[in-house]
């Protein structure tokens, strides 16, 4: 049995050919390129590892080398949690997603990972709840993409981090942006802290899905200007898109669609200055 097993293992590990793929870990991540996009059974990696103990191999590809791969269970508590849509996703299956199935994002390296994995390693030993964790990691990586997987480490594998990260945008108004609510560029299982500041109280507590409506029927760009997530470039002032009450809640203005008008940064501040009158929101919105 055990010549038979050394076997059934070299082979499984042969099927990945290459120079400097003698290690477990090369041969996974050699896989996972190969199949970026998608999504991959724990047994196939086990196999073409060569040992069992695949799962700690892939933790360090995530955490010391950078590799975007996120897990099945990621992906389940994101799709059970409202922030993503299966739509969104690279397969059609929801049977084929396995707690240790395994999805590499993008066929590159995140250099930044491995320092952000220190820094989450020790705002996950703090005595804070989970959402004070999530916030104060996301402000230390402002305007740059962090996984879900970072996320869900945060909250010690805790399945209600997406429902915390839900609250910090609808109800106390933190800029954050996945694929589904606000910058449609980014891949599935993204998160980005677009700026260190939080809405206008009148401009927060509007739920995800009339969120979604709006930037969908103003197509993700600047009813004023333009302007979208394709068009950020280095010294553009405007960097996030924000959604603005055309009647607000003072004046028993209402979370709808019909209430709300997609505008820039830029555009949204002028707007609180009185620079853009409401008159002209509503004619911007008729267009």
């Amino acid at each position: 049995m055990v010549p038979a097993n050394h076997l059934l293992r070299d082979l499984g590990s042969s099927l990945i050919e290459g120079e400097g793929l003698e290690n477990a870990r090369d041969r996974i991540v050699a896989y996972l390129r190969k199949y970026h996009g998608s999504l991959i059974q724990g047994d196939e990696l086990m196999v073409v590892a060569g040992i069992s103990e695949y799962a700690r191999r892939i933790r360090e590809l995530r955490v010391q080398e950078g590799w975007p791969i996120l897990s099945g269970a990621m992906i389940r508590q994101m799709l059970d949690g409202g922030e993503i849509d299966k739509s969104d996703l690279s397969f059609n299956d929801l049977n084929d997603l396995k707690l240790d199935s395994y999805l590499l994002l993008e066929d590159r390296l995140d250099r930044d990972a491995a320092h952000r994995w220190n820094s989450a390693n020790r705002i996950r030993k703090s005595d804070y709840g989970i959402k004070t964790k999530i916030i104060e990691y996301l402000r230390l990586n402002v305007g740059k993409p962090v996984t879900g997987e970072e996320l869900k480490y945060l909250a010690n594998d805790k399945s209600e981090w997406p429902r915390r990260v839900r609250e910090l945008r609808t109800e106390e108004g933190w800029p954050i942006t996945t694929k589904i609510s606000g910058n449609s560029e980014l891949p599935v299982g993204v998160y980005v802290l677009e700026e260190d500041k939080q809405a206008e109280p009148h401009d927060r507590k509007i739920p995800d899905t009339v969120r979604v409506d709006v930037l969908t029927r103003d197509n993700h760009c600047c009813r004023k200007c333009g302007w979208g997530y394709p068009d950020l470039t280095p010294g553009d002032p405007r960097r996030i898109l924000e959604l603005h009450h055309i009647e607000h809640h003072a004046d028993k203005g209402k979370n709808t669609a019909e209430n709300l008008i997609t505008l820039c940064n830029v555009h949204h501040d002028q707007v609180h200055k009185g620079g853009i009158l409401k008159n002209e929101l509503v004619a911007l919105l008729s267009d």
